[in-house]
């Protein structure tokens, strides 16, 4: 299915020039976006930290799609039930096109639980937010198939086109893990994973340096500005930031969090505050959390522009982990604890373009966003960015250059800004899994 998913965060780039982007979008539980996922993702981000592309409904949409590839490993003993699980997953597939490009998300019910379908609605959503006009399924292959009962998996590895309203053209492809579950004598898809490997590529420095006040020593990444620090076992991390003012002039979105997990691992519990900005010029503001691979989800946390916001993520014993937001400037909180399964391998601190779906919204006009008392538990001891060596990360746009410029780390060891440049964002593929 055309899910959200991390994945290695290369840059895309068009496969024609795109004229000036003109995009949409709307606030949804990113997922990220996303999220949004979503971006805005947006998300989604999300959680997708926009114009509403017209929906084009054309045979084209057909014929890209792939026909159905030969099964390479199959494994039940009921070749019926084998049969009619890959052909939901295939009419699902078909439904998700029709419905994107009917903007008629009821196509996609009869093939998805409640649940499920629910989470499609979004991704669609989110999808329109990050000014995708059409997605198409072009290539699917068949890994592996089996039934158990009243349950069922499937493997498929799929290609994905979205193409987008400012004339960019992005391909996919990912390896789905499919859930079903018999419902009423009918298959039904009840979720879809789509495992990633790293999310961020370390040691890549921007082609393109913007004004500002640069980190001497960055990486680089599609959606992710900020610090990242690992090299031993983290338990908690920690971070104050203003929610930064978004300009309602260009539609967009962002995401401001902290971390456990996802540099190096495919793990990644994740806490903060996201605006999006529609095409009305409404910018909305939200807290969320998520946790990979699940999409992020909105909290009962109300932030807005210029709010202090602090937010905490602590491993408490085992799987469980408190994650606390607090809003200081409006004595607002939320707490709650969780059940995750951490590498406990990095911590983050990050300034997000949600993701939705394949691709990642544009990054709004959000100025300067500063963190402050940034610090991670690593190894038991508590520690400043400075302390654990952390390095920083500039987020670029497919032309390699910097659209939001991390700074070096204060003197204090654990104070730094992002600040957006004049730097064009555009929709690329890649990202971590945000639906705003």
């Amino acid at each position: 299915m055309f899910e959200g998913d991390p994945t290695a965060t290369t840059p895309m780039t068009p496969l024609a020039p795109p004229p000036p982007p003109v995009r949409k979008g709307s606030g949804i539980p990113a997922g990220r976006l996303v999220a949004l996922g979503l971006l805005a993702f947006v998300l989604a981000a999300f959680s997708g930290r926009i114009d509403l592309g017209s929906l084009v409904s054309t045979a084209q949409s057909y014929v890209d799609r792939a026909a159905p590839a030969v099964q390479t490993n199959t494994s039940s003993n009921d070749t019926a039930a084998v049969a009619a699980v890959k052909d939901v997953v295939q009419r699902a597939n078909e439904a998700q096109v029709q419905a994107y490009a009917r903007s008629d998300p009821t196509l996609m019910r009869a093939t998805a639980t409640t649940s499920y379908y629910q989470e499609l609605v979004q991704t669609n959503q989110g999808l329109q937010s990050s000014g995708a006009q059409s997605i198409a399924l072009t290539k699917l292959e068949w890994v592996d198939v089996t039934v158990s009962g009243t349950t069922a998996n499937a493997v498929t590895n799929e290609t994905w086109r979205t193409t987008y309203t400012d004339g960019s053209v992005a391909d996919s492809t990912d390896r789905n893990e499919y859930t079903l579950v018999l419902q009423a004598g009918a298959w039904k898809i009840s979720a879809d994973v789509q495992p990633t490997t790293q999310i961020i590529t370390p040691g890549t420095a921007p082609s393109v340096t913007q004004p500002g006040t640069p980190a001497s020593v960055t990486s680089s990444s599609s959606n992710w500005s900020g610090y990242a620090a690992n090299g031993g076992t983290f338990t908690s991390v920690t971070a104050t930031w203003t929610v930064p003012t978004v300009s309602a002039t260009s539609s967009g979105a962002d995401a401001t969090w902290v971390g456990i997990g996802g540099l190096t691992s495919n793990d990644l519990l994740q806490a903060g505050t996201q605006a999006m900005v529609d095409g009305s010029g409404t910018v909305e503001y939200s807290s969320w959390i998520e946790m990979l691979p699940q999409s992020s989800r909105n909290i009962p946390l109300s932030v807005s522009a210029g709010d202090s916001v602090t937010v905490t993520i602590t491993q408490q014993s085992g799987n469980d982990w408190l994650i606390a937001m607090k809003n200081n400037t409006t004595n607002g909180s939320y707490s709650v604890t969780v059940q995750y399964s951490s590498s406990n391998s990095s911590a983050e601190w990050v300034q997000e373009a949600p993701s939705v779906g394949r691709g990642l919204i544009s990054l709004d006009q959000f100025g300067t966003v500063k963190f402050s008392g940034a610090s991670a538990v690593r190894d038991g001891k508590t520690m400043s960015l400075s302390a654990l060596g952390a390095k920083a990360i500039t987020m670029i746009n497919g032309q390699g250059q910097a659209i939001a410029q991390t700074s070096t780390i204060a003197s204090d060891g654990s104070s730094f800004t992002i600040a957006r440049t004049d730097a064009t964002s555009s929709p690329q593929t890649g990202g971590r899994r945000r639906r705003p």
